[in-house]
């Protein structure tokens, strides 16, 4: 896959990339952990939990692709795709706190937008109602397909999965 943004590469996880992949949940998930008033363990053993408990559902994906994200080399986030029939799903797509609103998050959605329409497929994310990612999703044309309470299922046609 092509990402149009200079330095952005993918490569494959790989098993030594549990404590980095461990690392970008965590970044995802500490504003929602702020308030808890947990001791630093505390969050530490929720986190590993948590990520646990991610990882064998996200593992259970058939046809599943899990990539990490690096800019020049350096680990920057991780994205997970899974490639069917006619949708490439994001199952993930998640970055460290200093690689958001840096347009990659742009280029890289924009990367599975060209490799579905290269395919005839649509490309399908969930997001959290309250995830800031929401607004970059609409923006780049994501329609709402269905309201699945915390969740909401997005999809954005390519002109090749339209005809």
């Amino acid at each position: 896959m092509h990402i149009d943004y200079p330095g952005l590469a993918l490569r494959p996880v790989t098993d030594n990339d549990r404590e980095l992949l461990i690392r970008i949940y965590r970044s995802t998930r500490e504003e929602e952990l702020r308030p808890t008033g947990w001791s630093d363990e505390q969050k530490t053993q929720f986190i590993a939990m948590q990520f646990q408990a991610q990882h064998q559902a996200y593992s259970a994906y058939a046809n599943a692709e899990f990539l990490i994200v690096e800019h020049d080399g350096t680990p920057v986030g991780r994205i997970y795709l899974q490639h069917k029939q006619t949708v490439l799903h994001i199952i993930d797509l998640s970055l460290l706190p200093a690689a958001r609103n840096l347009g990659m998050g742009t280029a890289l959605l924009q990367a599975c937008f060209a490799s579905g329409a290269s395919s005839g497929k649509a490309v399908h994310i969930h997001v959290e109602k309250f995830n800031p990612a929401l607004q970059l999703y609409l923006r780049l044309g994501f329609q709402i397909c269905e309201d699945k309470g915390i969740y909401l299922s997005l999809e954005r046609e390519t002109a090749t999965a339209q005809a």
